[in-house]
């Protein structure tokens, strides 16, 4: 059968989603030795987007196979039984064989936190980037909307990236504010490596006053990453959601 679970964690002591061959802590190895003492065989597991180090997860979506009989119950509390405390399986289910965690999806979310405050929190330090300048928020809402739709996003794309296309198409940006707070939440049918922390970089920059709205016009068709923003600190990341037909 095939068994598909969300899972959620705090990035800041792995080195990314995926199993390393260095043997370096990763979300991955976490989940999938838990899996495998529940199952009492070696478990493999997919994902439906890997995170870089640092960055979190309210609810990855993986996927695994296995010919052993196990409630939803024991999948889910003898999973958690067994992971360490900064990560954790939120809910179970048995999908069809033709399910797939990255490919089945049709969408996914994310969301970027900011600490917009002149002073620094020693309790957000690990959750959100600290900004500390003034920024427009109208106007990088304004210069977001333009990357609304379907485009080449090479000029976000990480040096790393593997997908075949840079093109994709963003569902929505939307940038909400409050006293000392700013959360960017973005949806797309995919995304490529660093293109949210990309594209976050290049509107702080708008924000700031440093370029202006026309700015992000000529960087995305540039298709050249080199004229685009900084890549934006990964503490302030969270995959939130996979969209799929079946879950």
């Amino acid at each position: 059968m095939k068994i598909a679970l969300g899972v959620e964690y705090f990035g800041k002591n792995f080195h990314g989603w995926q199993v390393q061959k260095s043997g370096l802590r990763t979300v991955q190895s976490s989940v999938e030795a838990s899996l495998s003492k529940v199952a009492n065989h070696p478990v493999r597991v997919f994902c439906s987007g890997r995170t870089d180090s640092g960055v979190h997860a309210m609810e990855q979506v993986i996927h695994f196979e296995t010919s052993v009989i196990r409630t939803e119950r024991a999948w889910l509390f003898g999973g958690n039984v067994n992971l360490p405390s900064d990560v954790n399986f939120k809910w179970v289910k048995e999908v069809s064989d033709d399910f797939h965690a990255r490919f089945s999806a049709f969408a996914r979310s994310y969301e970027y936190k900011i600490h917009h405050n002149p002073v620094r929190s020693s309790l957000k330090g690990d959750y959100y980037l600290w900004e500390p300048r003034s920024l427009d928020i109208t106007k990088m809402q304004t210069a977001a909307d333009l990357l609304v739709g379907e485009h080449d996003f090479s000029c976000f794309r990480g040096s790393l990236c593997q997908a075949k296309s840079p093109i994709k198409t963003i569902e929505y940006i939307q940038i909400e504010s409050s006293t000392d707070e700013l959360i960017i939440s973005i949806k797309a049918n995919a995304f490529l490596h660093h293109m949210v922390r990309n594209i976050v970089g290049t509107l702080l920059k708008i924000g700031r006053g440093e370029k202006n709205i026309e700015w992000m016009t000529s960087v995305l068709a540039s298709k050249d990453r080199r004229e685009a923003g900084p890549t934006a600190e990964p503490q302030g990341l969270y995959f939130i959601k996979a969209f799929y037909e079946e879950i």
